[in-house]
């Protein structure tokens, strides 16, 4: 393990920028994660791992051509982007995110969802309750963002992610069907719905709409759902609460679509 100690080493200048700045991410794709939860979550994964930067034993096994580095806490600590930082930094090979060629399942989409938190923590609950796939569009926040990546708590290296731009988003959810709706391919038949949640008290209640194999929009905390992906919706959905409150923390009200939408599935089987 070959030991590092200044900041002007060209390997930390590159992982401190890999933690900074989003464009320096997608022009070398690869992004920067701490501690070992996420290098282990990351390996189980077979997630490509390009380097290492420790100051404790990593106490399981890396893939053989890892890069690991030694440095002291101090190092580490400057590197870092994040407040508490931990014993370990490594690097990721950015994965590859095609658009999906066919639509199955329920989907989760995210319109201009900003906060880092709240986009790991939604991609979180999203794998936990298995969620076929989340797309990201209208400004949302970097998911390789260390930020994202500590709130994902390791789901960001299986879950599916979608990035679709605005312009794109439409095309994308008919593909294959010549309207808005993307058909199973085991039932043509059945048309795929895309429904929005917004805190409007006059919408279906969340309980009460059909949540499977649907694209479920979930808006920004400040703007909620934009007018462009509301004109896609074929239903808008809420969730009821008390009439002092305004809305809900988005990861907060994705989390509770997401179980119920996870328990309509469960009940159908």
């Amino acid at each position: 393990m070959i030991e590092i100690s200044s900041r002007r080493n060209p390997i930390c200048v590159h992982m401190k920028k890999l933690g900074e700045s989003r464009s320096y991410r997608d022009e070398h794709g690869e992004f920067l994660c701490d501690g070992l939860k996420l290098l282990e979550e990351a390996v189980k994964s077979g997630t490509v791992i390009r380097t290492v930067i420790t100051a404790s034993e990593v106490p399981f096994a890396l893939p053989p051509d890892t890069c690991i580095y030694r440095a002291g806490r101090g190092l580490i600590d400057s590197l870092s982007p994040l407040k508490s930082a931990q014993d370990t930094l490594f690097s990721c090979e950015m994965p590859k995110h095609p658009e999906p060629a066919v639509i199955s399942g329920t989907h989760i989409l995210l319109d201009g969802v900003q906060d880092p938190g709240n986009v790991g923590t939604i991609i979180r609950t999203a794998n936990a309750f298995g969620i076929r796939g989340v797309f990201l569009t209208g400004g949302c926040a970097d998911p390789y963002n260390p930020k994202t990546l500590r709130a994902s708590m390791g789901a960001i290296f299986r879950q599916k992610l979608f990035f679709v731009s605005d312009a794109d988003l439409a095309a994308v959810l008919r593909k294959n069907s010549g309207s808005l709706h993307c058909g199973d391919p085991q039932n043509p038949a059945k048309a795929f719905r895309v429904v929005g949640a917004v805190p409007h008290a006059d919408c279906t209640l969340v309980s009460a709409a059909d949540l499977t194999d649907t694209v479920i929009a979930i808006g920004s905390e400040g703007q909620g759902l934009s007018r462009e992906v509301l004109a896609l919706c074929d239903e808008t959905i809420t969730i009821p609460i008390a009439p002092e409150c305004q809305s809900l923390n988005a990861a907060t009200a994705a989390a509770i679509i997401i179980w119920e939408a996870a328990r309509q599935a469960q009940a159908a089987l």
